[in-house]
């Protein structure tokens, strides 16, 4: 992997990680169910592209952290908006 692609990996990752936990808070402010959904599935979205980067930049610690706090968000979206 070349520089130019690793600092790419490097704020793909912070930047999705701060927009899944921006959707997250989101989804507490939510007007209607369908708001709740729509900013669950883009924390979703946004922790899975975390992970990925954080995979392609081999850090393996950082891709278990970003996991379990994916878990934690599906396990509150559906205690608490299903």
């Amino acid at each position: 992997m070349d520089e130019q692609e690793r600092h790419d990996l490097l704020i793909t990752l912070a930047a999705s990680e701060r927009f899944a936990e921006k959707a997250y808070d989101a989804m507490y402010d939510a007007h209607t169910p369908g708001d709740a959904t729509g900013r669950y599935s883009d924390a979703k979205e946004a922790f899975y592209d975390a992970i990925s980067a954080a995979r392609k930049l081999g850090y393996d610690e950082e891709v278990k952290r970003l996991e379990a706090r994916l878990d934690h968000v599906k396990a509150v979206f559906r205690k608490q908006f299903t």
